[in-house]
């Protein structure tokens, strides 16, 4: 009876990973980071995801942190007249029940001074750190993947 669990779990292992793109900060969701493969000589990468705060409060993320840069920044694209502009941003809040899309084009965190590349190609993933104010920290795992993983361009932010 033993050795069948122990192959049912065995079994059953790969569908936890499946589900591992979801990640629980408090009372916060956040779902499939991911990062689109750059080629080898690009100056920064940029990663995104989706936060959503199904509580009753607003949660406010600081910042992002990441080993495999020596920096990591939040940022937006903005229209200026003509022009999509993208531009920093000292933090970014999560709306009580609303979701904040980082996305192409949207919100998004960019990793600069880039320290390890070999995690920057398709099929590997690093470590990104969100700094909540409210929900503390938690560390997700960025796929890298050849093309963008979600098709929506758009964001959807409360502020």
């Amino acid at each position: 009876m033993l050795k069948k669990l122990i192959v049912l779990a065995a079994l059953l292992l790969p569908v936890g990973f499946a589900h591992a793109h979801e990640y629980k900060a408090g009372e916060l969701e956040i779902a499939h980071p991911w990062s689109q493969e750059l080629p080898p000589n690009a100056p920064t990468v940029a990663a995104y995801f989706v936060i959503e705060n199904p509580g009753k409060t607003d949660d406010r993320l600081l910042g992002v942190d990441s080993p495999i840069s020596g920096e990591a920044q939040l940022h937006e694209h903005v229209m200026q007249g003509d022009l999509m502009k993208m531009q920093q941003v000292p933090s970014v809040v999560v709306p009580a029940g609303g979701k904040v899309t980082f996305a192409p084009m949207a919100y998004h965190v960019m990793l600069l001074d880039l320290k390890d590349r070999s995690l920057l190609s398709d099929g590997k993933r690093f470590p990104l750190t969100l700094h909540f104010e409210k929900a503390g920290n938690v560390t997700v795992e960025v796929s890298v993947q050849k093309k963008p993983a979600q098709a929506t361009q758009a964001h959807d932010h409360a502020q």
